[in-house]
């Protein structure tokens, strides 16, 4: 039984006053405190003391917001904007699944790049161009995806091959379509990922 206790998400709750306060070690905490915790892999719920309501969202949402505002610049400017555009529209839903997917698969090649680097500076010089080229080609893979997620993007993308005004039997990518590209793009940058760690 305390096993699986152990597994539960950490409960913080957060007061009328803005405090943080840790349930399971009786401790006020701060943001840059949670953030330690989700950079060690902590699992935790945010909770509004008076309410019960789970705000976990919208913590994470501010220490994202105090990072940025520290000048850890990790979300460029056009990544915001495209992100703020899906506010709304019809693919909302869809764009949380993408981009918890490309994260996923983000993050796991960065754990087998860490792992070539750590390796490699025994053997051999620091791989650096392989490093910030493995960044370019991850940061054109979002760009690329959510291009196609914005209608000015697959409008762009189409552009060459039809004309400007769909004609009446002719209808835009389906939503599987998208996924299939977005999968696809994802696939491909595994794959360039795994020729770099070789």
């Amino acid at each position: 039984m305390a096993e699986s206790n152990k597994n539960d998400p950490i409960t913080i709750k957060k007061y009328a006053n803005r405090r943080l306060y840790n349930t399971s070690t009786s401790k006020y905490v701060t943001l840059d405190d949670l953030a330690q915790m989700v950079k060690s892999g902590d699992e935790f719920v945010v909770v509004d003391a008076k309410s019960g309501d789970d705000i976990t969202r919208p913590v994470l949402t501010q220490i994202i917001f105090e990072e940025e505002a520290k000048g850890e610049n990790l979300l460029p400017v056009s990544f915001l904007r495209q992100l703020i555009q899906f506010y709304g529209d019809s693919l909302q839903s869809m764009v949380p699944n993408y981009l918890e997917a490309s994260m996923d698969a983000f993050s796991s090649n960065q754990d087998r790049m860490r792992d070539y680097v750590e390796s490699a500076v025994g053997r051999s010089m620091y791989p650096l161009s392989q490093w910030e080229e493995l960044g370019r080609q991850n940061m054109a893979m979002f760009e690329r995806a959510f291009q196609i997620f914005t209608p000015r993007g697959a409008e762009e993308e189409n552009a060459g091959d039809k004309p400007s005004a769909p004609k009446s039997g002719e209808a835009a990518k389906s939503d599987d379509d998208k996924l299939n590209d977005l999968q696809s793009q994802i696939e491909k940058l595994r794959r360039q990922l795994d020729d770099l760690s070789r």
